[in-house]
């Protein structure tokens, strides 16, 4: 951090930087509603106009090294941080020449050379984003502050709430900035918040919570310098509600039917560009000739820039699905010669990779409910605590859109979280976090952010823990492009895939089946990476194809036993990556064999297996000698009873039967 002094000194060419600022801001804005009522940008427009004072006290503040998370109200944010104003106006074109190759748009602006993570068009969707950004700079001693700007309508949502405590629980550089305009789209404060004083709800977390006049851009660059004094003397966190007034509407589709012209008038002579300026001729600091100046500055800037994004191409289409996942993949692990073999069990093997990559790298750290002093609801890093302690071996609150939100945001800083999410179903609480953050952000960013974070979570039925806790989603997660999920079955897969995933620098789902943590087998001890790009044969066949994963593996390998007794020689796969999907091994299989039954623990309707199937229905049809065939978990909720509960999901005389029945029909 820079400028930490309580008090600016406003001198003529601080003010006039400040009102430059400001005005560059308004300006700029007021070209970007003219150029979308000429349908040049599109899509949803959110301008700033009335809040300039905000950014433009704050940001200039910050040294290089810091991080600002946004909100999709950004473009002033941007423009202050110094991300160059044709770059910006290019992305809200969507033209390749934008700050994020125009993949982003008006509230996805990105820049890595300026430290800007970009705007957020989930409300609150940024806040866990910037606790995992200050989570690492402390667990790398770098002394960045990150700032998160957000409005007042995000302190309605859990993951304000999880943020904060987070920040305030592990004492996180981080300077929250609630953009405080009065209204949450069309909606007035006093109409949502039971509290309408924000402060008091970030004190409530123990964090120290100042409310300042938001039109005074001076008033907010005093109450700025003091907050970033206290970071850099504490270490805390802290926060700043900015009270604030949008004259514009939400976006530029917002009738503004819920406030009157007038409220908006009396709002707008209180403006920050007109208060200051007026000051500022008052004193004697600025006179009206030198505002003059400022404007025409300004307006050769923004003809620049429109000239710039006018200029821009567009990219092209065959570059569609580039940077969905990093181009940089990499290398295949060479096979070491194994060493002796000792018993082990599913679950000593996951323990066993997270203790090898954290030996092997001080940047992987363990992050969840209950991971560290009971040891993992499994068990599964019991123990590690005393090993690593509790910087890398991190509790967490009940906090799941949280907590993996930070992990994510720990990720993009260049940390290797492992983030365990207790069972599936939790996952659906954090499921913003990954589908809108860790999923799009690589794609979203044109390649300047990737999300390097592993995300574990049990998965399946068979342990009688009914509805709520007996899911098999994974099928669901395998749905969206930008993730890799791998379902690891065997001992040396449940080893050599945790190693494997901290390497790719893409965001993991690692799917443990609940039935599999006590199985037993032989295991090297020097077991070490495996492929997580491709599926494996299990089980050599030439009659039928059986296809699955994870806890159906072994009920399929006995069912393949019980076929062989009746001279049916079926081939097993184990597909072991969900996403992306081995067809190229699934179908070399399928054209020798010439049948095909998926296994899959998941629901029948939209599951993985109907996936799998349809791939081979368009491209090897002609290979088929029978129709596809599926067995997959019945369609309701897993039951509790033990005898329902197996009767609800794949089991082997299930395999034996459908196999039997695809044999039967005729070629």
């Amino acid at each position: 951090m820079t400028k930490t002094k309580d008090k600016p000194r406003l001198d003529r060419p601080h003010v006039r930087a400040l009102l430059k600022g400001m005005i560059r801001i308004r300006r700029f804005e007021d070209k970007c509603a003219e150029l979308y009522t000429q349908q040049k940008i599109r899509g949803f427009l959110h301008l700033y106009d009335g809040e300039e004072a905000i950014a433009v006290g704050i940001i200039p503040l910050l040294a290089p090294k810091d991080r600002i998370v946004a909100t999709y109200r950004e473009h002033g944010h941007a423009l202050v941080r110094g991300v160059p104003m044709g770059e910006i106006l290019a992305e809200m074109y969507g033209k390749a020449q934008g700050c994020a190759g125009g993949r982003g748009g008006s509230m996805h602006l990105f820049s890595r050379d300026h430290n800007f993570y970009g705007g957020n068009a989930i409300v609150g969707g940024g806040l866990p984003l910037a606790v995992g950004l200050g989570l690492a700079d402390q667990m790398s001693a770098s002394g960045a502050v990150t700032v998160c700007f957000f409005g007042e309508g995000a302190v309605a949502e859990g993951e304000f709430h999880e943020s904060l405590n987070l920040a305030a629980l592990w004492g996180l550089s981080v300077l929250f900035v609630c953009e405080n305009n009065g209204y949450a789209m069309g909606s007035a404060i006093d109409l949502t918040e039971a509290q309408t004083d924000i402060s008091a709800k970030a004190r409530s977390y123990g964090v120290e919570a100042k409310s300042v006049d938001g039109m005074d851009v001076v008033a907010v660059e005093v109450a700025a310098r003091q907050a970033l004094k206290a970071i850099a003397e504490t270490g805390k966190p802290q926060f700043l509600e900015c009270k604030t007034y949008r004259f514009r509407a939400h976006s530029m589709f917002d009738a503004q039917l819920y406030r009157s012209k007038a409220e908006v008038a009396e709002w707008r002579e209180k403006g920050p560009i007109r208060r200051f300026q007026s000051w500022l001729d008052q004193s004697g600091l600025l006179h009206a000739p030198e505002v003059s100046e400022i404007a025409v500055e300004v307006d050769a800037q923004i003809a620049d820039a429109v000239a710039f994004a006018e200029a821009g191409t567009d990219e092209p289409i065959a570059d569609l699905a580039r940077f969905v996942m990093s181009p940089e993949r990499p290398a295949s692990p060479a096979p070491e010669p194994p060493g002796k073999e000792v018993t082990t069990t599913y679950r000593e093997a996951i323990q066993a990779a997270i203790v090898d990559a954290m030996t092997r790298d001080d940047r992987v750290f363990l992050m969840g409910e209950d991971v560290g002093r009971y040891g993992g609801s499994y068990a599964v890093s019991k123990g590690l605590l005393d090993q690593f302690g509790p910087e890398r071996i991190r509790d967490t609150p009940l906090s799941e859109s949280g907590f993996t939100g930070a992990g994510i945001g720990a990720a993009i800083a260049g940390m290797r979280p492992i983030v365990e999410l207790m069972t599936v179903n939790f996952s659906l609480l954090a499921l913003d976090q990954i589908l809108n953050t860790a999923a799009t952000l690589r794609h979203m960013s044109n390649n300047q952010f990737g999300v390097p974070v592993v995300i574990r979570m049990a998965t399946g039925a068979g342990k009688q823990l009914a509805a709520q806790h007996s899911h098999s989603l994974e099928g669901w997660y395998a749905h969206i492009p930008g993730l890799r999920v791998l379902a690891p079955a065997t001992l040396e897969d449940a080893r050599g895939m945790l190693w494997t995933a901290l390497q790719d620098p893409d965001p993991v789902l690692i799917f443990e089946n609940v039935m599999l943590y006590n199985r037993e087998g032989m295991l090297a001890e020097n077991a070490g990476p495996v492929d997580i790009d491709r599926a494996v044969v299990r089980a050599l066949g030439d009659d039928i194809t059986l296809i699955t994963y994870g806890g159906s593996l072994f009920k399929t390998l006995e069912a393949a036993e019980v076929l062989s007794q009746e001279s049916i020689s079926a081939e097993v796969i184990d597909l072991r990556t969900l996403r992306p999907l081995d067809m190229e091994t699934i179908r070399a299989s399928v054209a020798k064999t010439h049948r095909a039954l998926i296994v899959d623990e998941g629901w029948k309707s939209g599951s993985l297996a109907a996936e799998i199937g349809m791939r081979l229905a368009e491209d090897s049809f002609f290979d088929l000698d029978a129709p596809l065939a599926r067995v997959c978990s019945e369609e309701v909720p897993i039951p509790y009873a033990h005898h329902l509960e197996q009767a609800a999901i794949p089991q082997k005389d299930k395999i034996v039967r459908a196999a039997r029945e695809l044999m039967e029909a005729a070629p």
